[in-house]
């Protein structure tokens, strides 16, 4: 059974900058592909939620790759997922706060 997704303040922000970006700088049907994409990723994690790897066991974060260039990080809790950050990889990675 899938889990139910919940989205942090940060990943619904991170995912309306993307949005935008991509509205702006190329074009629609590019902009509805990604979210496509991300829906389908989203619906993946929550019927299976450890298809992807760790990147800090001890918080318990995974990352799943959207693009060559966005990952998504969530978190799994017994009952719920939570989508942390949708982080555009070509920044600093010390600038991703999780």
């Amino acid at each position: 059974m899938a889990k139910q997704i919940i989205w942090s303040p940060l990943s619904e922000t991170d995912l309306e900058h993307i949005f935008d970006y991509l509205l702006k700088n190329w074009t629609q049907q590019v902009a509805i592909n990604f979210l496509d994409n991300i829906d389908n990723l989203i619906s993946k994690i929550a019927k299976n939620p450890k298809l992807f790897p760790f990147v800090n066991k001890k918080r318990k974060i995974r990352k799943c790759v959207v693009t060559k260039h966005n990952s998504i990080f969530y978190r799994e809790n017994k009952t719920l997922i939570e989508i942390l950050r949708i982080f555009d990889t070509r920044q600093n990675p010390q600038k991703k706060k999780l």
